[in-house]
């Protein structure tokens, strides 16, 4: 701060010497003197000139680049921080204090499996008090549909998580199947560990990625090589290339020719934890509301109730049940054969122009392949949790 301070003290002395020379140019011109004055004046206006070229010198050299560097730390910084760009549109004047985001710690038996039943049910039970201002007020919270909390609509737009077009959004969805989640649960770069968002942030910088920017197809394909060349030193394959378009469009679902920062940094998290954790360290990420709907996506999906689904099944539900549910769907009630195939307008289809049946064909060793609950859930974990954001983007496009 004490730099950016003297800098900006010695543009307002140049500013001032500035005004000064011109003063001084203007009063040689009106009042022609003597000459010694004139001797006098142009020795004092040579060193003022030269003290305004050095000032301007020094000032083109400092503020600008100081300006920019802190302008990239502060986004890092947020990066880091898992917190994401400030609302434009905001009363600072009446705002709370936004909370401390504290990122998760690896424990010791994260990676042993977890014990989750499919028999036994889970008592969904969701907080009395409003998380912000920790107030009950009964009908007027809004809760989350994938962790416990509730809010008020008033605090959340105090906190400058509501803005208008999201407030409509939140009514119309928190109290249906398809319901919204909290700041929490809608960001999955939260899910990082400090030491793996040092790790993506290395990654982003060594790939020239700005952070808060959007990326067209033609950045989303050149970072994808990028890192492929710097993990396996070779050039990407030409199928994975072709899976990273259909990942961008996915992430793309309004056609709009980019993607958003936030989508592109969701996609980024999940795929870092599918490198780096096992899949039993992700399902202890799950939270009982989670649990239950994949319950619920199992039971539906075993007809034979003998505890085994088919390959086919597993990868219905990978590509309807735990996709996002578009917005003409919001008032119904959700189940397996109220999901059905991907919409028209959906990523998938939108490229291929075909059906998930027609995409996704059954062969006959998948027929035969038979899936349990435990197997079932370790598949699926990552597309369980990926679907946790607002946004329409699917951020973990199922592999075709």
């Amino acid at each position: 701060m004490g730099v950016l301070m003297s800098r900006r003290q010695t543009v307002e002395r140049v500013q001032k010497v500035s005004l000064a020379v011109s003063a001084f140019k203007d009063g040689l011109r009106e009042q022609p003197s003597t000459r010694r004055r004139a001797e006098a004046g142009t020795a004092r206006q040579g060193t003022l000139e030269q003290e305004v070229q050095e000032g301007e010198e020094e000032a083109l050299a400092g503020p600008s680049q100081p300006e920019e560097s802190s302008a990239s730390k502060a986004a890092w910084e947020r990066l880091r921080d898992g917190r994401g760009v400030e609302p434009e549109e905001f009363d600072r004047a009446n705002r709370f204090t936004p909370p401390a985001f504290i990122r998760p710690k690896r424990e010791l038996h994260d990676d042993e499996p977890p014990d989750i039943s499919l028999e036994q049910r889970e008592q969904i039970l969701n907080d009395e008090m409003c998380e912000i201002c920790e107030v009950w007020t009964a009908e007027s919270l809004f809760p989350c549909r994938i962790c416990h909390r509730v809010y008020h609509d008033g605090c959340l737009r105090r906190m400058g998580y509501l803005q208008k077009d999201s407030a409509v959004e939140v009514t119309e969805t928190a109290h249906t199947e398809t319901g919204w989640s909290c700041y929490y649960c809608d960001n999955l770069n939260l899910l990082l560990t400090e030491e793996e968002m040092y790790s993506l942030m290395e990654t982003l910088r060594n790939c020239k990625i700005i952070p808060e920017s959007c990326l067209t197809l033609d950045d989303f394909l050149h970072y994808k090589h990028q890192v492929h060349k710097q993990q396996f030193e070779r050039t990407m394959p030409e199928a994975q290339e072709e899976q990273a378009a259909l990942q961008f469009n996915a992430l793309d679902p309004d056609k709009k020719g980019h993607i958003e920062w936030q989508d592109f940094l969701s996609h980024e998290s999940i795929q870092l934890l599918q490198k780096i954790r096992p899949q039993n360290a992700l399902l202890r990420l799950l939270t009982p509301k989670e649990r239950e709907r994949a319950r619920t996506a199992f039971l539906a999906l075993d007809q034979d109730n003998d505890g085994f689904i088919g390959e086919a099944e597993c990868r219905q539900a990978r590509h309807s049940w735990f996709r996002k549910h578009q917005k003409e769907m919001l008032s119904c009630n959700v189940s397996i054969s109220h999901v059905g195939p991907i919409s028209e307008g959906s990523p998938a289809s939108s490229r291929n122009g075909k059906s998930p049946e027609k995409i996704l064909p059954a062969t006959k060793q998948e027929e035969t392949r038979s899936i349990d609950w435990p197997r079932f859930l370790r598949e699926n974990v990552a597309y369980i949790l990926a679907a946790r954001p607002n946004s329409a983007a699917l951020h973990l496009q199922p592999l075709a």
